[in-house]
């Protein structure tokens, strides 16, 4: 059986920590939220003894992996960013790139920013969605009783200490209740709520089921070890919340609260066809124009004004630093 090694690299302005396994063409895989490269261990095995060089990096802001605070170091731009830097770290000409969850859009748009350098995608659970005519919070549901999880994240400081207060029983429920081990509803029985409904009353974790005992412990019981190593994560902004970043505010139990602006995350795509690997960067970077308040397209504007230079997917000048 294929060892798993661990390693830690410097690129994109983080110290990114990843699994590894086999050699022969890379495949990268990003896991989602609450993960970690361990949701990707026997992947791992099958891919490197398939003859494969398998990696599974723990994604900006969770596990080993650098954590930064600015809400606005977590875009799409910069995620791909770091699978950019990560590639050319391993010294790799190009790379099938694979994505769970909130793993999927950084795979997704990976190989949209950069075709030249991920020659294949494969997206779980997540379809690729593009941009639509309006911002994402403004359609998630909610009612008086209560809201998406999503708008739920908006409010800053209020998952972060839900979620952060016992890393382990926060982790222990969120995974055990997606589980098929967690009690079911009754044959016919209409669920209370929507799946992915917060309770105004209560909070993300008030529906989640936390067990006396684990049925089947073994993997679980190490991705509760993992996370009590590096329980903080939990109490880092930018993985738990990530908002469109259009308005001055966060939607908050149905008020607006003045926050710092967030960058919204750009999801417009071209047509296959305009997609040149010499120049996909740029012409893609060309049509992606910031929105104002009323959803009118802010023309005129200098390209480099729009996209931080930290978000640029261009590969790094030099190369990265191997532990």
């Amino acid at each position: 059986m294929s060892e798993i090694a661990h390693r830690t690299i410097e690129a994109n302005g983080v110290r990114i920590h990843f699994a590894e396994a086999g050699s022969g063409p890379l495949v990268i895989l990003c896991h989602g939220f609450p993960e970690s490269w361990y949701s990707w261990r026997h992947q791992l095995r099958a891919l490197s003894e398939a003859g494969y060089h398998a990696v599974a990096p723990d994604m900006r802001g969770y596990g080993q992996t650098d954590r930064p605070e600015e809400i606005d170091r977590y875009t799409l731009l910069h995620l791909v960013g770091d699978m950019v830097g990560l590639v050319d770290a391993l010294g790799a000409d190009e790379a099938v790139i694979a994505g769970h969850d909130w793993g999927a859009p950084v795979a997704w748009h990976a190989g949209l920013l950069r075709p030249d350098q991920f020659r294949g995608v494969i997206g779980l659970s997540v379809p690729f969605v593009p941009r639509g005519p309006v911002r994402p919070t403004s359609v998630m549901p909610q009612n008086d009783d209560a809201e998406f999880y999503q708008l739920y994240f908006q409010c800053p400081g209020v998952a972060e200490a839900e979620l952060g207060r016992d890393a382990r029983i926060s982790i222990r429920a969120l995974l055990y209740s997606a589980s098929g081990d967690a009690p079911r509803r009754p044959t016919g029985e209409a669920p209370r709520e929507p799946v992915g409904m917060v309770p105004r009353a209560g909070g993300f974790l008030t529906r989640l089921v936390d067990p006396p005992m684990l049925v089947r412990p073994h993997g679980l019981s190490r991705r509760l070890e993992l996370v009590s190593q590096h329980r903080s994560q939990l109490g880092a902004p930018g993985p738990v919340r990530r908002d469109d970043g259009r308005g001055s505010g966060a939607l908050c139990g149905g008020r607006l609260r003045p926050r710092r602006r967030v960058p919204r995350r750009r999801q417009a795509h071209p047509q296959p066809a305009e997609i040149r690997p010499e120049t996909a960067v740029d012409d893609h970077a060309a049509r992606l124009r910031p929105l104002d308040p009323a959803g009118a397209s802010r023309r005129g504007q200098r390209r480099d004004d729009r996209i931080p230079p930290s978000a640029r997917l261009m590969r790094p000048a030099a190369s990265a630093v191997l532990d």
